[in-house]
Formats: C-alpha cells, structure tokens, sequence
C-alpha cells in the first residue's frame, strides 16, 4: 500500500522558475534523486539536491516518509534543472471536467444540489443539431433540464449564467483541492481561482 504522504502534490517550476506542473511527492523525489530537480525551500528559496535533502530533519508537525533508517522531509516545491519552456497544454473536453469548468453549479438557476443532482445539459440541444463541446454543454440541475427540455434557452426563457467556453489550461487544475500556502509565492492567486484537469 503506497503511504498517502507519497501522492501529496508537489509544486513543479521550470528553471526559470515559471509553474509548469504538480507532480506527487514520490514523482518529485524520483526527479531530485535522479538530478533532474532540486528542492526549494519556499522560506528562502534555496535550492537543495538529493544529498542535501535527504540529510535535513522533518520540523515537529512537519509531514515526512519514513524510511528504514530515516525521517526524509516531503518536497512542496521543485525546481527543474533543464527544462525551459512553458506547458503548452489544452484542457481535455469530458464530463468531470465541465463539472469543475462550472464548479458544481447549474448555469441556470445557480443552484448547487450535489454531483448526483446535476446533468449536462446541451445549450443547443441534439435535437436541433448540437454538438458536444466546450461551447455547447453546461451542468443543469435535473429540474432544470427537464424544464428547458429539447429547446435553446432562449425558446425556454432560461438564460445561462454565462456563455460556456473552453478553460485555457493552468498546472494547478489536476489539485484543485489542494491549496498549498508555499506555493502562493510562486503562483499567481490566478491560478487558484480554476479547477479544471489536464
């Protein structure tokens, strides 16, 4: 059984120190060990490489793995050595991310009764034609969509809350439960404000 610590995320910066990912600890370590990272201390912001890591002690009620001999301390910034250039990346089109695109609420009626309680709903339906894509389904609540039924909200008199668009990707969208405070000194509060997957 993998320890919970191990799937923690871990914030990935390229060596411009631009955000370019979250990788999990295990990963991140995997990429210090490797020396194809460094971890950052986000307090001060220095660099430290696997020899230099793993010698440093885990704080009080810091997180750590528990090796056969060892305490080792859990990364929550890394730093790639080589790597350049900015993740190019789209956000994929599929139901749980349209969930997370409209944050678990109906375009509709603002309503938020839970995942169970919520449909797609295509703006312009399939009967007359529609597709399924960014631009064309949003989450309704079932009454809802049973009300605007085979019609386009303006046939229904039932406006959107706003026009359905694909997200542009962002690396903070596969941990958009996770808030980790480090990370803010590296990450625009931009990024915190979508929760999309890759």
């Amino acid at each position: 059984m993998v320890s919970p610590v191990l799937n923690r995320p871990t914030l990935v910066l390229n060596r411009n120190w631009q955000p370019v990912g979250v990788a999990t600890v295990s990963r991140s370590l995997t990429l210090v060990w490797n020396d194809t990272a460094r971890v950052v201390d986000p307090h001060d912001f220095r660099q430290y490489s696997w020899a230099d890591w793993s010698r440093m002690a885990p704080g009080g009620d810091e997180p750590f793995i528990q090796a056969v001999s060892q305490r080792l301390r859990v990364p929550e910034v890394i730093v790639l050595r080589h790597y350049d250039r900015v993740h190019t990346s789209v956000v994929t089109f599929s139901r749980r991310n349209i969930y997370k695109r409209d944050r678990y609420t109906c375009q509709y009626c603002f309503a938020q009764p839970g995942s169970e309680e919520l449909t797609i709903d295509h703006v312009l339906p399939r009967a007359q034609g529609g597709g399924s894509s960014w631009e064309n389904c949003v989450l309704a609540c079932v009454s809802c969509n049973k009300r605007k039924a085979n019609r386009t909200p303006e046939q229904a008199h039932m406006p959107l809350a706003r026009k359905p668009a694909r997200p542009a990707w962002k690396p903070m969208y596969a941990w958009h439960a996770v808030r980790i405070e480090s990370w803010s000194k590296f990450v625009s509060e931009a990024y915190w404000n979508v929760e999309l997957d890759e």
